[in-house]
């Protein structure tokens, strides 16, 4: 670092300093005060919800390694570059001085539709299976990820539609009132209150939260099917499979499990569906020594009449549709390498029908005592949960040329939405809306394992609640080791290390310096910073500006990890700017010094106020606790690709307030043991 204590001596245009992770206090009005968090008493654990998958062979992928979180005592040290061209700061500082962009505002009541004026955004994330309750990798596989999406949408104002809901129909659900002594509407009316309080908790701010088991799911699958029968893409077939003579019915997929049917494995647990040991999707009529997973006796093979989908027909106009979609949208690696592996492959065709009473009958004669698969059927519920908040449905479905659909979902959910879904819609040919952007990503494993409710591993979302831990900082560090390429782990002693780090000593520090000190020294009055004189000052705008677009770039192709990282580089960079500028030494000095600490001041303020806007979907009350701190929580700012001036010159700041708890060692440990399951 440069000795001079003047910015105007040293050479900015390509200053080089170092940042840690963990920032350094100085002074008065530079200490971060922190509260601390306190252990509570243990709460029993919960499943987590398990989903049908395609019985099509898997194709063969590397196995990527896994992302394991170390926790560390201290981040490595960055190296931080204040470096913009000439060019970059005279543009950086033309913007500054221009008035922010104003957010949108929505009537109470009013529904949102597409608007020819505006950039329409329809965002769906993987509907939850409503008889279970969702676990850690559930929510940052799709629901959590989707609705980052949705408020930086928002922000943006991107003309957005967030529609969710419980996927309803299905043997789960059919087996689940059983075991429970009561009807599927029932098992389905208690678990969508959990699911819903359970979103509310984490802060998931869908624009409608619906569900599947409705007459509009009825209507619109049963006419989708119609179109595809029309055009002769549905053919009977006969089908054998497993049947419990004591239970009195026909086993769906995950119900059955017996020893892998693969030579090389012979895994003595795999289920109906796929073998958990080595990946490979399997015929439950293939296993070894099946088992009835609801009574244990041996089911029996019988035949039984069914309809399938014709897919082979289909898989030029998916494949052409893939092609291009992948080409001109936001599709993850992880996403697009699974289609094109089963593309690659060959499709297969795939039976849409169950012999099952709870879902959606299938409308041709011969076949109105069984349900549509729910492979074929869940889908159409971002269908009829949209057409459950608007009768305008079509509007946003039936009009792809001004609609973009962004799918969040995991990896396993893929082949539903990159392929057999998207062949449905275009099979019907009915001008639906397809996927354009999928973010399919990885897994979130628990501490080196997989979330289970029988081995009692893992934090499930209800189990989240009853922690210390507020939903913000949840958010943040799902969101900060989301598996956006590979699959990652969740780590509590990298939790804490995250959270004391980057939230406490870094974002934390630097909010904490700026608010006090303004309050401590003008009296709590934001000085001018419309006009910026120093060679520092103007590069600091040209140098947050520029991390304001790394910001954009990464949000719009929905790699949110890497969004969330470039908020705390912003934030990184205005401890350092205050370590450089060293306000509470200036501030005694002489009249220009003085002018200087007070400039640096509303800089760093208006930062504040940036990383208010930029944080706000990762975590939204601390972003509303950080404006009222600000006393801007009235404002009503969008978010542009420009760092504003917005603190006009006299603006009286809000009382500062300690933003984030450090969490201690005996927390996380109590927390692991808590969570870590049954030892053997």
């Amino acid at each position: 670092m440069a000795t001079s204590s003047d910015p105007n001596d040293l050479n900015l245009q390509n200053l080089k300093v170092e940042e840690s992770t963990t920032v350094k206090t100085e002074e008065a009005g530079s200490t971060t005060t922190e509260k601390t968090a306190k252990p509570k008493k243990d709460k029993p654990k919960q499943d987590k919800p398990k989903q049908d998958k395609p019985k099509q062979d898997k194709p063969k992928q590397e196995k990527p390694k896994q992302e394991k979180v170390q926790a560390v005592a201290e981040a490595p040290v960055e190296e931080l570059d204040f470096n913009r061209t000439p060019e970059e700061v005279e543009k950086a500082l033309n913007e500054w001085v221009k008035k922010p962009l104003l957010a949108n505002q929505k009537k109470p009541d009013e529904k949102i539709l597409p608007k020819p004026d505006a950039r329409n955004i329809l965002i769906t994330s993987a509907l939850p299976y409503v008889n279970n309750v969702p676990h850690l990798g559930n929510l940052i596989g799709s629901l959590l990820s989707a609705d980052v999406f949705a408020r930086y949408c928002r922000l943006r104002n991107y003309n957005t539609l967030y529609i969710c809901g419980t996927d309803e129909y299905g043997t789960a659900t059919e087996t689940k009132a059983l075991e429970e002594k009561c009807t599927p509407r029932q098992i389905c009316d208690k678990y969508y209150d959990i699911h819903t309080k359970i979103y509310k908790w984490f802060q998931l701010d869908f624009d409608y939260f619906g569900r599947t088991s409705t007459e509009k799911q009825t209507q619109i699958s049963q006419d989708i099917f119609w179109k595809l029968h029309k055009r002769d893409l549905v053919f009977k077939d006969i089908v054998e499979q497993l049947y419990c003579d004591t239970c009195q019915r026909f086993l769906a997929d995950r119900y059955v499990a017996g020893t892998c049917p693969d030579p090389a494995c012979k895994y003595n647990d795999a289920r109906g569906d796929q073998c958990d040991k080595c990946g490979k999707l399997v015929n439950a009529i293939e296993l070894v020594e099946p088992k009835c997973q609801i009574c244990r006796n041996t089911p029996q093979i019988k035949k039984s009449d069914h309809l399938f989908l014709d897919l082979p027909k289909l898989q030029p106009e998916v494949r052409s549709w893939f092609d291009k979609s992948c080409k001109t949208g936001h599709w993850t690696s992880t996403a697009s390498s699974i289609t094109e592996a089963w593309l690659n492959e060959g499709l297969k065709p795939r039976c849409i029908t169950r012999d099952l009473k709870w879902g959606t009958q299938v409308p041709l004669e011969g076949y109105t005592n069984k349900v549509f698969y729910v492979w074929f059927d869940a889908p159409i519920g971002y269908l009829s949960i949209t057409a459950n908040y608007t009768d305008n449905w079509e509007q946003w479905w039936k009009q792809p040329d001004k609609v973009e659909l962004f799918q969040f979902m995991a990896k396993d959910n893929v082949p539903f939405h990159a392929v057999i879904f998207p062949a449905c819609l275009l099979g019907s040919q009915d001008n639906f809306t397809v996927v354009n952007h999928l973010s399919g990503i990885d897994y979130l494993n628990y501490e080196d394992a997989k979330f289970s409710k029988s081995r009692g591993t893992g934090v499930f979302g209800d189990h989240a609640q009853d922690t210390e831990i507020p939903s913000d900082i949840w958010r943040f560090y799902l969101l900060y080791i989301r598996p956006e390429t590979t699959d990652s782990v969740f780590s509590w002693a990298d939790l804490m290390s995250k959270n004391n780090s980057e939230l406490l000593n870094n974002l934390g520090n630097f909010i904490n310096r700026a608010i006090p000190f303004c309050e401590t020294k003008y009296a709590g009055k934001v000085g001018d910073a419309s006009k910026l004189e120093t060679p520092l000052d103007r590069l600091f705008v040209a140098q947050i500006t520029n991390e304001l677009n790394a910001y954009l770039e990464a949000m719009e192709k929905t790699r949110l990890r890497d969004g969330l990282k470039c908020v705390l580089r912003m934030s990184r960079y205005g401890n350092k700017f205050l370590q450089m500028k060293e306000p509470w030494k200036k501030c005694k000095g002489s009249d220009a010094d003085q002018a200087d600490a007070e400039m640096s001041i509303a800089l760093a303020l208006n930062l504040v106020y940036l990383l208010s806007l930029v944080l706000q979907p990762f975590m939204p009350t601390t972003s509303n606790e950080i404006r009222e701190q600000l006393n801007m929580k009235e404002s009503n700012y969008g978010l542009d690709n420009a760092f504003h001036c917005y603190l006009p010159a006299g603006h009286t700041v809000g009382k500062a307030q300690p933003l984030f708890k450090r969490v201690e060692t005996a927390l996380v440990e109590q927390y692991r043991a808590r969570f870590g399951g049954q030892k053997k």
